[in-house]
């Protein structure tokens, strides 16, 4: 970790040269700082390679979808346009016939019916006076006759209109030409053409009260031929089309864009349609254009590549700095090029490293003993490989390190405890002697943390799998918050590059999950480790050595059942290893297969071996004592870890075989001849040297007595228990184990009570009598 500090500069930036010196030859040199300037001014100057968006080019197209088919629904309640033949009745009088008030649609309908007939022999000279002004027909139009009613007053102010007027003329001209019952028919077409342009003008305001935004805000779109309004919007297509083919940049200013649908509508669209078309463009459109990262850094990076270096050229006894000055950066590295500049040791820094890892490994063993870890010299060795592991990878350049995959690792061999200890001692150290990423730093740690808590409580590799990605989600999601909080990601341009560094960060986190899951059954078998995964493995009905204990001794198998569950309650109510309890208790007594029929539960109510063949009490006890020796015989060709192999010489300790050291008493008292060594009655041991062990060897002793109660009352068992208990106490069998006195009487409790469920009380069925009995 301290590598930085065996091989360092002596001389500074911004310290005092402490003597002149000079170039000893003459070279060139590149002059980094005027390099990275120029480079700086170049990539400032570069314009970002821009690409098309699609994803905004179908907001608009839909937004123009829509805008166009609410123009049409309005058109449609106002009905087709022109209505009539247009040689008949012009499109100029059909837009005003249609659009006009009820007062002069009123006046025209009596005009036609009484005519003025001087006035209507001027108009049918020139029917076709479609295009004339409104002076124009004034000056042609005789002076009216003095009105002879209000109403036809009120008429006689429209003939002053020119559109009223040539309507009228083409409406008499029709007349004229085909029938009065013609003119009928069209003046109900009108009728009918006038109501569905007054429901369209009353659907346009209703919109326009709604949408504040809508841009038919005039009607003149509705005065658009049906061919030509099928015109203008093929057109609006078509320009916006063109434009978001050429693209519209962020921060284009308004003017152009206005400049460029002008443009665009002026061929493509009819005249009368260009002012609605270039207000619906301005309405929609947007800038398309997004900054195409991949290609901006490529046409970058040629540019900067394109750069020469600055070489300044230094003559042979040039000055490079003279004593007293400052040393500048240019300074040291023209140095360093001639290769002047002393290396040296940073020891203080060495020593303040040096303090810190001794700091750190104090802090391991405090945690490591207060918690009762009990590790190997193996086990620590794991340790500092998993640990070094992710300074190792740092150092080989890259930000994604091992956090996930030792966090997941420590976990799950020794616990939350010391897992936590080490990421958090990694955190601490990892800046002091390494360049790296604070944020990245953090993200990590809370990847490692989240796999170290979690890790020892998993049960399946299928759980250890989702925990890998929960790991993965919570480096990214850690890393991206952190940005987040720290501003970086608020600058658009910053913001995709924030979220790729926290998508790589999860895939790191995921793929040393992996790794580590991969790793983990190598390292069980390597380091003799047992996982919570591994003993829920070992204590399956399946294994070869648990299928032969139940088929060759099922006597012993059924024994080892019971101590099993009254293990198994204790080291739930003491806060042991449930898991290693269940394994080690169901391997205990393994070595009993060597010959069954030795074992008093394997005789099923038959002869007793031991009395009716052997008649020989030490060697009854050598073949008891042998279940010991052969079971971790066993054990070892099934390759079970130490710490299942633990239970089989441990569960006995160095107990007395009592039945066979008192027989051989007899027989000492009855022939003098011989002598009793109590060590040949005695188990060889070790005493438990834990407290999962010492648990076991209590359950066993109590097991074949709490069996033969049948009647016994509660204090009775407890009783009978206790005096168990105290025994192996007073034997000195549980003094390495960690058990407390106060523990003893706990336990006691708990196989009683155990006991108590197992030989409950059950309801005393009435005997049925059969039918000779009933007779």
């Amino acid at each position: 970790m301290g590598q930085k500090l065996y091989n360092q500069p002596k001389l500074k930036i911004n310290t005092i040269a402490p003597e002149t010196i000079r170039a000893p030859h003459t070279t060139q040199i590149e002059n980094k700082k005027k390099t990275e300037a120029q480079r700086k001014a170049a990539s400032k100057s570069f314009v970002p390679v821009l690409m098309v968006d699609e994803s905004v080019n179908e907001q608009i197209n839909r937004k123009l979808q829509q805008l166009l088919e609410r123009g049409n629904q309005i058109r449609s309640a106002a009905g087709s346009f022109p209505f009539f033949d247009t040689l008949a009745l012009s499109l100029r009088s059909q837009r005003y016939l249609r659009s006009c008030a009820d007062s002069e649609w009123q006046a025209l309908l009596l005009a036609l019916e009484r005519p003025d007939r001087q006035k209507l022999g001027m108009l049918t000279q020139n029917p076709t006076t479609e295009r004339s002004s409104t002076n124009s027909l004034s000056l042609r139009q005789p002076p009216l006759l003095p009105a002879s009613s209000p109403q036809d007053a009120k008429s006689a102010e429209f003939f002053q209109n020119a559109d009223f007027m040539q309507a009228v003329a083409e409406l008499e001209a029709y007349r004229l030409k085909t029938s009065g019952q013609n003119l009928s028919s069209l003046l109900t077409k009108i009728l009918k053409a006038r109501q569905g342009y007054a429901q369209a003008r009353t659907k346009l305001s209703q919109l326009l009260n709604k949408d504040s935004e809508i841009v038919y805000e005039t009607i003149s779109f509705l005065d658009l031929s049906d061919e030509d309004w099928a015109k203008t919007q093929m057109g609006i297509q078509q320009s916006a089309e063109r434009i978001l083919t050429q693209g519209i940049p962020p921060g284009l200013p308004f003017s152009i864009l206005q400049n460029a649908v002008s443009v665009q509508v002026q061929t493509l669209m009819p005249k009368e349609a260009k002012p609605l078309a270039t207000k619906l463009l301005l309405a929609v459109l947007e800038p398309n254009l997004t900054k195409d990262e991949e290609q901006t850094k490529l046409q970058t990076a040629k540019i900067l590549a394109g750069i020469k270096p600055v070489m300044v050229t230094m003559r042979k006894g040039d000055v490079i700095i003279r004593k007293g000055d400052l040393i500048t950066a240019w300074n040291l590295d023209v140095l360093e090029h001639y290769r002047l500049v002393q290396r040296e040791i940073n020891w203080q820094g060495l020593l303040y490293l040096g303090g810190a890892v001794c700091g750190a490994v104090i802090i391991f063993a405090t945690v490591e003993r207060r918690f009762k870890c009990r590790l190997r010299q193996s086990d620590r060795l794991l340790v500092l490989l998993l640990t070094l592991s992710t300074p190792l990878v740092l150092t080989l350049g890259t930000p994604y390190t091992t956090w996930s995959g030792v966090g997941l690792l420590l976990g799950s061999f020794y616990g939350a405890n010391l897992g936590v200890t080490v990421v958090g001692l990694l955190v601490v150290l990892l800046p002091i002697s390494l360049e790296i990423n604070k944020i990245g730093l953090l993200a990590g740690a809370a990847g490692g943390i989240l796999g170290s808590c979690m890790a020892h409580r998993l049960r399946s590799r299928e759980e250890l799998a989702l925990l890998g990605v929960a790991i993965a989600l919570t480096e990214g999601g850690v890393y991206l918050v952190m940005q987040l909080l720290f501003g970086a990601a608020f600058s658009p341009s910053l913001l995709y590059v924030v979220l790729k560094e926290a998508g790589f960060f999860a895939l790191s986190g995921l793929v040393w999950s992996i790794v580590a899951l991969g790793l983990s059954p190598y390292l069980e078998k390597l380091f003799d480790l047992v996982t919570p995964i591994r003993l829920a493995e070992l204590a399956s009905p399946n294994r070869p050595l648990l299928k032969r204990l139940a088929t060759e001794t099922p006597g012993t198998f059924q024994h080892t059942l019971f101590v099993s569950t009254l293990a198994e309650t204790a080291a739930k109510q003491l806060g042991c290893n449930i898991e290693l309890v269940r394994a080690g208790t169901l391997y205990h007594d393994i070595g009993k297969m060597h010959d069954p029929l030795a074992f008093i539960e394997n005789q099923m109510g038959g002869p007793n071996k031991h009395d009716t063949e052997i008649k020989d009490p030490w060697k009854s006890a050598e073949i008891i004592k042998k279940h010991v020796s052969i079971g971790l015989a066993m054990a070892r060709k099934h390759r079970l870890p130490s710490s299942i192999q633990a239970f089989i010489p441990e569960h006995q300790g160095t107990m007395q075989i009592a039945y066979f050291y008192h027989q051989a008493q007899q027989m000492v008292k009855e022939d003098p001849s011989l002598s009793v060594d109590e060590a040949d009655f005695r188990y060889d041991g070790p005493i438990p040297q834990s407290r999962e062990t010492g648990i076991v060897m209590l359950a066993d002793s109590c097991e074949a007595a709490l069996r033969s109660l049948k009647e016994a009352t509660y204090e009775q068992a407890l009783a009978m228990v206790n005096n168990i208990l105290r025994a192996r106490w007073q034997d000195n069998q549980l003094v390495d184990s960690g058990l407390t006195r106060e523990e003893l009487t706990k336990i006691a409790e708990i196989f009683v009570e155990v006991w108590q469920q197992f030989h409950h009380k059950r309801i005393a069925y009435p005997k049925l009598k059969t039918g000779s009995e009933k007779s």
